[in-house]
């Protein structure tokens, strides 16, 4: 981790490890940026942590509604989102739950809707227009826009808003310092993810790095989450013990790989070890994790019931730098290693 920080990785970080229920390694690494005056990284320091958004707040919320018998995994989403349908493709009836939780709605990877659209609901409807590149099914192919929608899609099951139902139901639930953008209490305490030079033209700190995300007000079903590594870490815990408020079963249906697309190393809400893989080399197949922008990830091996966490700012001052690439399985490797010594 410090020699990742001396060869400008990422300017600060926090890790956080679990085995068996028990907190193994909580610690905060590096400034908040490379300048020496910049504030210290402590454990508790809270982090933009983008993607991870998709597993903790948006797949959570839906494990709790197929649950209670409200969210049917396979029932065209346009029966919800009328607005998602097109008469002159018909492909978008077949696009479901599963579809948008596994990345095979045949939805592209991402769009600059904020460059056409601001504002919540103009942002969503934006999304609903969004053109199918295959069908259904075909391939996997990870999606922003199918998150966005997936949100929308739970909202309207809940009449609530994401960040309101989450809050209430999972995170005061098992006390986890998560908050949605508009909620935050101010920048001094979170480290800035960018130099933004493109659209909102600011260092972007204590708000979410994400452009889509942003244009929603901060509350999205693809990012806009922010925490501290022993809140993402404890979450972690409950997935493993398959703990309340989820059922074990639940757990086991969203963490299982899924047998199609052929090759897709999709479950719902969770991406699974690839050849190579970033969380290294020694998790097992069984393993789940999932990965965000900014330099976020979150890896949890079942078989050996150990999570790992890794939170840092490698988007500052810019995304250009890949290193984190080769740092994450590194990290994963030492602690596998450590643990199994």
């Amino acid at each position: 981790m410090n020699e990742a920080i001396v060869r400008q990785v990422f300017p600060g970080a926090a890790l956080a490890a679990t085995l068996a229920g028990r907190l193994i390694a909580w610690r905060g690494f590096g400034r908040f940026t490379y300048e020496p005056a910049s504030p210290e990284v402590l454990r508790e320091t809270t982090w933009d942590l983008a993607s991870l958004t998709k597993p903790i707040a948006t797949t959570s919320m839906a494990m709790l509604l197929h649950e209670r018998g409200q969210l049917s995994l396979d029932a065209p989403i346009v029966d919800l989102l009328p607005e998602f349908a097109d008469p002159n493709d018909s492909r978008r009836n077949l696009v479901n739950a599963r579809t948008l939780l596994e990345h095979s709605s045949g939805l592209p990877a991402h769009r600059k809707l904020y460059l056409e659209a601001d504002g919540r609901e103009a942002m969503l409807a934006a999304a609903a227009r969004v053109p199918l590149e295959t069908a259904p099914g075909q391939r996997a192919e990870y999606s922003d826009i199918g998150f966005i929608l997936l949100g929308q899609l739970l909202e309207r099951i809940a009449a609530e808003r994401e960040d309101a139902f989450c809050k209430r139901e999972i995170f005061n639930y098992l006390k986890l310092n998560f908050q949605f953008t508009p909620h935050l209490s101010g920048p001094k305490e979170i480290p800035p993810t960018a130099i933004d030079t493109a659209s909102r033209v600011r260092i972007i700190q204590s708000e979410v790095n994400d452009e889509n995300a942003s244009a929603m007000g901060g509350i999205a079903g693809h990012a806009g989450l922010f925490g501290d590594a022993l809140s993402v870490a404890r979450f972690a815990d409950c997935i493993l013990r398959g703990g309340e408020p989820f059922r074990p079963e639940t757990v086991h249906l969203f963490t299982a790989r899924a047998t199609h697309p052929s090759g897709t190393s999709r479950t719902m809400g969770w991406d699974t070890p690839s050849t190579p893989s970033q969380s290294g080399k020694h998790f097992s197949a069984r393993s789940f994790g999932h990965l965000g922008y900014t330099g976020t990830s979150l890896w949890c091996d079942p078989e050996r019931k150990l999570s790992v966490t890794l939170l840092t700012n490698r988007t500052w001052p810019d995304a250009s730098n890949q290193g984190i690439k080769e740092v994450r399985p590194l990290v994963h490797d030492a602690i596998l290693e450590c643990v199994e010594s």
